[in-house]
């Protein structure tokens, strides 16, 4: 029983913490625990869940990816014009997007890898230029879901009814993706060749593992799960709009996985830490907007993601000290 404690240390703090954040908000708020609240949170939790599970396994190899939220408006205003301009059904426009943000995947690990160009500039590089496509593409226009995506909009905006509590679609999508995630990470020679990779790359890469590819595989997971919630975003907001759509949304992404104890440095992330993490920021956006006024918000979310890392610091230090 020890033993198992002291493995999921970390992940259990974080789980109090979500717990104490839900006292305090419910204390202050007794709106942020009604059905139509906890609805809200799981829903924002599922959609910048996807993004920050993507994230999460570039932050392992000790990456990072500043693109997402330009590539979060580009799919999704590529995928109503695809299917309105060029003719494609909802599934093929779904698969298109998704084999598109394949290949900026693919692009981002072989500039990283091959010509040895920090992440951050790369990744910087491509918000801007993805930024720019999606104003091209969609014309600077407001694109709204098309008629033939409808019935996927109405599956992911209604839900799933769990007791009394509708609980989005989106949000089971996530926990599925969690979970194919976790199987990945730790019952596979690939998750395992991905940790060992942020541990110690020169050290993975003399022991036979190809660190070239485990590092590019990690920016095409990533670049895989930004094009689908571009589309879920879009699905679950109706329109949007290549200058700002999907703004600032990498940051959401990389504090919920940070939160959850994915360390920048790499070589270290938990699914279900990820899982508590994004549904801390969750929380914070909801009670954000339920508590405090409009000119505070910004302040009060980057107080609270800056406190979290810096926790998230301390209690690393502290626990490897105790080892």
């Amino acid at each position: 029983m020890k033993s198992i404690l002291a493995r999921h240390q970390k992940t259990l703090i974080i789980a109090a913490l979500l717990v104490l954040l839900t006292v305090i908000c419910t204390a202050l708020e007794p709106r942020f625990i009604s059905r139509d609240g906890v609805g809200l949170i799981l829903k924002y939790a599922g959609l910048y869940g996807i993004i920050a599970l993507g994230v999460s396994f570039v932050i392992i190899t000790g990456g990072i990816d500043l693109s997402i939220g330009s590539w979060i408006g580009l799919s999704a205003v590529l995928f109503p014009v695809l299917m309105r301009d060029y003719g494609m059904g909802a599934g093929p426009a779904v698969a298109a997007v998704l084999g598109i943000s394949a290949m900026a995947g693919v692009l981002h690990g072989v500039l990283v890898t091959k010509l040895r160009l920090q992440p951050f500039l790369v990744t910087l590089c491509g918000l801007f230029i993805y930024r720019g496509l999606a104003r091209i593409v969609g014309g600077n226009r407001e694109q709204m879901v098309p008629p033939g995506a409808q019935w996927m909009r109405e599956g992911l905006v209604k839900g799933q009814p769990l007791g009394d509590l509708p609980v989005p679609a989106v949000f089971l999508l996530l926990l599925a993706l969690a979970a194919l995630a976790a199987v990945f990470l730790n019952q596979t020679v690939w998750g395992r060749h991905l940790v060992a990779t942020g541990r110690n790359e020169q050290a993975a890469r003399f022991s036979g593992v190809r660190t070239d590819a485990v590092r590019i595989m990690a920016y095409v997971l990533c670049s895989l799960l930004a094009g689908l919630a571009g589309i879920l975003f879009l699905l679950e907001v109706n329109s949007a709009q290549g200058s700002g759509f999907g703004n600032f949304y990498e940051l959401w992404a990389i504090a919920g996985a940070v939160l959850g104890g994915c360390s920048l440095r790499g070589g270290q992330a938990g699914v279900t830490g990820v899982l508590l993490g994004i549904l801390m920021v969750a929380e914070v956006r909801q009670a954000v907007g339920l508590i405090v006024r409009d000119e505070f918000k910004e302040f009060v979310i980057g107080c609270f993601i800056l406190a979290g890392v810096v926790a998230d610091e301390v209690l690393s230090r502290f626990l490897s000290r105790r080892r």
